[in-house]
C-alpha cells in the first residue's frame, strides 16, 4: 500500500493518538481530527515528543456533524488510509439509558465512521484502492449487562463493516476491524462519570454499578498500553495481506474464549452474581 495519507478520528488521547504518532513513524502523513484547538495542541506536541511533528497535521471536525465530514474529506489529499477511532464510554443498564444518550453514541460510534467511509471511498477507488480500519473493542464480540448500548454500538460497527468489506473488496479497498480490551484510555473516565450521574438520579442499579467500578479498578493495574492498539491499526494498513479482524491483548482473546465456551445460563449466573442482579 502507497504510505500516502491517512485520517485518525479521535485522535487527541488514548489509541487515536497513538495511533496517529504511529502512522507518522512508518512513513504515512498522519492526519489526526480533533474537536477543539486545545486538543490539536495535544496531539502537535505528542507528534513533536516523538520526533514526527513535520509528518502529523491536525484538523478540526465533529464526527457527528455531516457537513463538516464531507468538508474535511473534500479538503484533504486523497486518503491512502481512514482509522475511524472517535468514540467514548457510555456506561448504564438499558432502564437508564435515555433516548438522547443513546442516539449520540450511534451518532458517534455507528453512522459517522460509516458515513466517512462512504465518503473516502470513491477517491480511494479512483486512485487504486485503500484501507480502512475501524476501531471497534472486544464488546463487538461479546455483550455485558450495565453497557447494553455501548456493545450494542461495537456490534453493530462490525456489522457493517464486515458487509462493507465485502461490497469493496474487488475495488481494491480493505476494511479491517480491529477489537482491543482493556487499555488505558479516557473511555474508564467516561465510566466513572456515568456512574456517578446514575448514582445522582436514583438509579434501582446502583450497587452493581459500584461492583462493576470497584472491578475496573483492580483490572485497570494490569491494562495495557494504547501503544499496543496503534502498531495493530499501522499492520492492517501496511501489511500484503491484511486481515478482516485484529483481536488485541491477552484479555480479549481470553473473554472471546470464555464467551465461546460457556453455556449462556451458566454465563448469565455468574454475572448476575457478581454483579448482585
Amino acid at each position: 500500500m502507497e504510505r500516502g495519507t491517512v485520517l485518525t478520528t479521535g485522535a487527541n488521547s488514548g489509541i487515536g493518538l497513538a495511533t496517529v504518532v504511529e502512522l507518522a513513524k512508518v512513513g504515512f502523513h498522519s492526519v489526526g481530527s480533533v474537536r477543539s484547538q486545545e486538543k490539536s495542541d495535544v496531539v502537535i506536541k505528542a507528534a513533536a515528543d516523538a520526533g514526527v511533528a513535520g509528518k502529523v497535521d491536525t484538523i478540526i471536525l465533529d464526527v457527528t456533524d455531516a457537513d463538516a465530514c464531507a468538508s474535511v474529506i473534500e479538503s484533504l489529499p486523497p486518503l491512502s488510509g481512514l482509522v475511524n477511532n472517535a468514540g467514548f464510554g457510555l456506561t448504564g443498564a438499558v432502564e437508564d439509558v435515555s433516548d438522547d444518550e443513546a442516539h449520540l453514541l450511534f451518532e458517534t460510534m455507528v453512522h459517522a465512521p460509516v458515513r466517512l467511509a462512504r465518503l473516502a471511498i470513491p477517491e480511494m477507488v479512483r486512485n487504486g484502492g485503500g484501507r480502512i480500519v475501524n476501531v471497534s473493542s472486544i464488546a463487538g464480540r461479546t455483550t455485558s449487562p450495565l453497557a447494553g448500548h455501548y456493545t450494542a454500538a461495537k456490534h453493530a460497527l462490525e456489522a457493517l463493516s464486515d458487509a462493507l468489506r465485502i461490497e469493496v473488496a474487488s475495488r481494491g479497498v480493505h476494511v479491517a476491524l480491529v477489537e482491543p480490551g482493556g487499555f488505558k484510555t479516557n473511555i474508564w473516565d467516561d465510566m466513572e462519570r456515568d456512574i456517578a450521574n446514575r448514582e445522582q438520579a436514583g438509579s434501582r442499579f446502583i450497587a452493581a454499578y459500584r461492583r462493576s467500578m470497584s472491578g475496573q479498578r483492580v483490572l485497570e493495574r494490569l491494562m495495557g498500553d494504547p501503544t499496543q492498539c496503534a502498531r495493530t491499526i499501522a499492520t492492517a494498513l501496511t501489511t500484503r495481506l491484511p486481515r478482516a479482524r485484529y483481536l488485541v491483548g491477552a484479555d480479549a482473546r481470553a473473554l472471546l474464549l470464555a464467551d465461546t465456551l460457556t453455556p449462556t445460563p451458566i454465563k448469565d449466573f455468574f454475572l448476575r452474581r457478581g454483579l448482585d442482579l
